[in-house]
């Protein structure tokens, strides 16, 4: 969907967009059972305004899902979200025995945890580009920055992304560039 979006009923809202709301709350809480709700909470919201005023309704819905799991983490006092890297990686990645799994657990967690250790802008913008698969015109209309923020951001998450993963050293990721 895209221009033209207007008219499109609460059903239709639900049904386009539901998955990628979804995947970003889980990403962001790390929770199933808080990631389903605060999905719910997003269209609930949603369905309340006015969309007529909203060209693109994806990059709307995702900053309503950012900011309802930003106010929960707020609340829940972790302040931590799931991240990028654990999904980007994983997505490469399919186990064909326990070892492996439990490999690929373990280096999940500690790529998750290194992945941490980014500045929390810069995590936000990786994850609206990888996780929520925004381009970068609509990154900056979600977290209303300027495109030239948004491209900078990208370009440091990039490079801080490379070093963290050099100074573990302990992961080798076979078949897959990492983020260029």
């Amino acid at each position: 969907m895209g221009r033209g979006e207007k008219s499109v009923t609460d059903k239709e809202l639900f049904e386009a967009y539901s998955r990628d709301v979804y995947r970003l709350c889980l990403s962001m809480l790390n929770n199933r059972a808080d990631a389903e709700d605060l999905c719910q909470d997003v269209f609930v919201k949603a369905f309340r305004y006015e969309r007529a005023g909203h060209d693109y309704l994806k990059p709307w819905l995702l900053r309503i899902a950012m900011n309802l799991c930003r106010t929960h983490l707020k609340r829940a006092g972790n302040g931590r979200r799931k991240e990028l890297l654990f999904f980007t990686l994983t997505r490469f990645r399919s186990a064909s025995g326990p070892d492996e799994e439990a490999e690929r657990k373990e280096a999940d967690s500690e790529l998750d945890r290194l992945f941490r250790k980014l500045p929390g802008r810069i995590r936000d913008v990786l994850l609206l580009r990888y996780i929520g698969e925004l381009s970068l015109p609509e990154i900056a209309s979600v977290l209303e920055i300027p495109l030239g923020t948004v491209k900078s951001r990208l370009h440091k998450g990039h490079q801080n992304v490379k070093v963290l993963l050099q100074d573990a050293e302990a992961y080798t990721i076979k078949g897959v560039e990492c983020i260029d």
